[in-house]
């Protein structure tokens, strides 16, 4: 385990180094392990940017338990990858494409 929190890590890329935050690399790798799963994938691809939804609304359109679509979705709101806005009783989900850009970014960056 880590002592310090604000440590960054160093990657050796061809010739060069990359330096990562080492609380950063954390952040992206529990969006990673979020999105890499077939099912919030679908729920992933439902949610087009704009496009907004309750719970209700994907369970019926993938044609899932309610149980499971509300599952999927928590793994995804704590990992930053959906945002959510109350409206009355409903809550509707959207994708935080800000975060999703993000973790784009820090992949290329680890693969370019």
């Amino acid at each position: 385990m880590r002592s310090k929190k604000n440590e960054t890590v160093t990657l050796k890329k061809g010739t060069g180094n990359v330096q990562l935050d080492y609380t950063e690399l954390r952040k992206a790798v529990l969006v990673l392990r979020a999105v890499n799963h077939k099912l919030r994938q679908r729920i992933i691809d439902l949610l087009e940017p704009g496009e907004t939804m309750t719970v209700t609304d994907i369970y019926i359109k993938l044609r899932l338990e309610q149980s499971v679509a509300s599952q999927h979705l928590a793994i995804l709101r704590r990992a930053g990858v959906v945002i959510t806005e109350r409206q009355g009783k409903f809550i509707y989900y959207s994708l935080n494409t800000e975060r999703l850009d993000q973790i784009s970014k820090l992949v290329e960056d680890l693969a370019g």
